[in-house]
């Protein structure tokens, strides 16, 4: 049986918002669509499910994001997952210059948990608070292999 990864799905609170974020550091939006119905219900497990879709794709066309606004059943709010929960843990990115991706999440008032550091002479890197308390990471690597 083959197997390919499509997307992650990440449930957010304001989804203009979440696509500000990521298309400023450099996804593109790929769709946009509002689902409901029978299908979308069977689907996802909800009934009366109601959403504002989005799909964004990385510059290099190997991963995607499908972000959902449940306009109804109302979206439930959590405490903001910490790396050490047990589940969904976080969305991860290398970047070529993490200054860089970190000026621009700091336009959105995201800024790192507690720094930046380095792994050995491998990465630079970080986790911060995106919208919606997504838990990003974002990696430099230093030097190729």
């Amino acid at each position: 049986m083959a197997i390919k990864l499509e997307n992650v799905g990440i449930a957010v609170r304001d989804i203009e918002e979440t696509i500000a974020f990521f298309t400023d550091l450099g996804l593109t939006v790929m769709g946009r669509d509002t689902v409901s119905g029978e299908w979308a219900d069977t689907a996802v497990g909800l009934d009366g499910n109601h959403a504002k879709i989005a799909v964004l794709q990385t510059p290099d066309g190997q991963g995607q994001l499908e972000l959902f606004e449940y306009i109804h059943p109302d979206a439930i709010e959590t405490h903001p997952t910490r790396p050490n929960d047990i589940g969904m843990h976080r969305v991860a990115f290398s970047v070529d210059d993490i200054d860089e991706a970190l000026a621009i999440a700091a336009k959105h008032g995201c800024t790192p948990l507690r720094g930046v550091a380095t792994y050995g002479d491998v990465y630079k890197l970080t986790y911060l608070r995106g919208p919606s308390g997504i838990l990003v990471m974002l990696a430099q690597e230093l030097k190729k292999a």
